[in-house]
């Protein structure tokens, strides 16, 4: 896991596993719709989640372009997108996948003015 935005496509031409941005026909909505989630989320935000393993990692504004980040052939954000015209987004919302409940009331603190926001773009 991490802490991070991931929009469309996740999937590139190259398939090289990383660093290839795969721009869609809708980028700058997709950057948009990111932007505003991670920017309103106190850890996204900052681009550095600090995951352990990951220490050095870093995303520009808390989003990323999925295939720059790793590349994903076959990934439901892709799909959904060029066959059902569905403008989906990849939250990456803990750097641990299955957070203990003692955690959750935090992971909710720090994700309710950003599912807000989203919403609100709607």
């Amino acid at each position: 896991g991490s802490v991070v935005a991931s929009y469309p496509y996740d999937d590139s031409p190259t398939h090289r596993p990383r660093g290839v941005y795969s721009k869609s026909a809708d980028d700058e909505v997709f950057k948009y719709l990111a932007k505003a989630y991670a920017s309103h989320h106190p850890i996204m935000r900052t681009g550095k989640p600090n995951c352990p393993g990951e220490e050095g990692e870093t995303f520009q504004d808390g989003i990323t372009n999925g295939a720059q980040w790793y590349d994903v052939e076959g990934g439901m954000q892709d799909y959904n997108y060029v066959w059902a015209n569905c403008f989906e987004i990849t939250l990456e919302l803990s750097c641990c996948k299955y957070p203990p409940a003692s955690e959750l009331q935090k992971e909710w603190e720090n994700n309710r003015e950003s599912l807000l926001a989203f919403i609100e773009k709607v």
